[in-house]
């Protein structure tokens, strides 16, 4: 493995401008950690509710890089056979009775060496990033998900950017990948990970950044309704809800309101339309009664 791969960027500055003209907009600790994360070579652990761009910042930097995308998403019961490689075992039966009949006198040995090749390999997402020659962006999707003993995998092959086959041998990285993990928080992950990644807290924007993505993201809506969605969904997260309106739920929102012929919002709008922006309708009845001052109904 190279010591040094070339850097992709020369300053936290050109980092937000070509994340900009991908449509992600950053803001100066995204960029910042983009920026130190390809000069120290260390992956950047992602960490944020779910729907704040944690994902999407993966998928900026590789389309701004021109590199590859390969993604791993976890889950729980996630195991190296998928996240690393297997073998094909069906192949390898299959290699095995087709040369019964020719080569009895073979010994396992022999057998082994010829079934353990590279054709017989199926390669997964962390092993693809590590033999990649091209450049490659590894996007880990919420890690949090997988068991201890998969993230000690993870760490593993992050600490040396390379795997062991024992069948094969070392395979080591010829360059080091741009690496993601994202984590929506759901469980606390081990200290040795945290230490091994620089730490990105991506939350939700403020009522300006919030405003640009939607001007952004949705093509033809005005000024003033970008503005006053994203002062409404500002509110309604200050709001003790089950759950709270992500990024991506508020441009689902502001799409539906620009769909409807909506240059703003007005009460009424906001109340026939909340069920865009959440998702229970204990939230729907109770932002309805904080904003608008309606009664919750009645439970049964």
């Amino acid at each position: 493995m190279n010591d040094i791969t070339a850097p992709r960027f020369s300053s936290p500055d050109e980092v937000g401008d070509r994340l900009n003209e991908v449509d992600y907009l950053s803001d100066e600790a995204i960029a910042a950690t983009v920026f130190l994360a390809d000069r120290l070579q260390k992956p950047i652990l992602v960490e944020g509710p779910a729907g704040t761009g944690k994902t999407q910042l993966a998928k900026s930097v590789a389309e701004l890089t021109g590199a590859r995308l390969i993604r791993l998403q976890c889950y729980e019961g996630l195991d190296e056979s998928k996240a690393l490689y297997e073998w094909n075992y069906r192949k390898q039966l299959l290699r095995i009775q087709a040369g019964q009949g020719s080569a009895q006198d073979r010994d396992w040995s022999e057998l082994e060496e010829d079934i353990f090749d590279e054709d017989f390999l199926l390669t997964r997402p962390l092993l693809e990033a590590i033999r990649a020659k091209d450049p490659v962006v590894l996007l880990i999707d919420e890690v949090d998900r997988v068991e201890l003993e998969t993230e000690a995998l993870m760490l593993e092959i992050l600490s040396e950017y390379q795997v062991s086959i024992p069948e094969l041998g070392t395979v080591t990285a010829e360059q080091i990948p741009m690496v993601f993990l994202t984590s929506n928080n759901t469980r606390e992950l081990s200290e040795a990970l945290k230490r091994r990644c620089l730490f990105l807290h991506v939350g939700y924007p403020d009522v300006e950044r919030e405003r640009m993505i939607v001007e952004r993201r949705v093509p033809g809506i005005s000024g003033e309704l970008a503005l006053q969605i994203a002062q409404i969904v500002r509110t309604i997260r200050s709001m003790e809800l089950r759950k709270h309106p992500s990024v991506s739920e508020t441009i689902d929102w502001a799409r539906t309101l620009v769909v409807l012929g909506k240059g703003e919002i007005n009460e009424t709008d906001t109340a026939e339309t909340l069920h865009i922006l959440l998702k229970y309708q204990s939230d729907i009845e109770r932002a309805r009664h904080e904003l608008l001052g309606t009664k919750p109904a009645p439970r049964r």
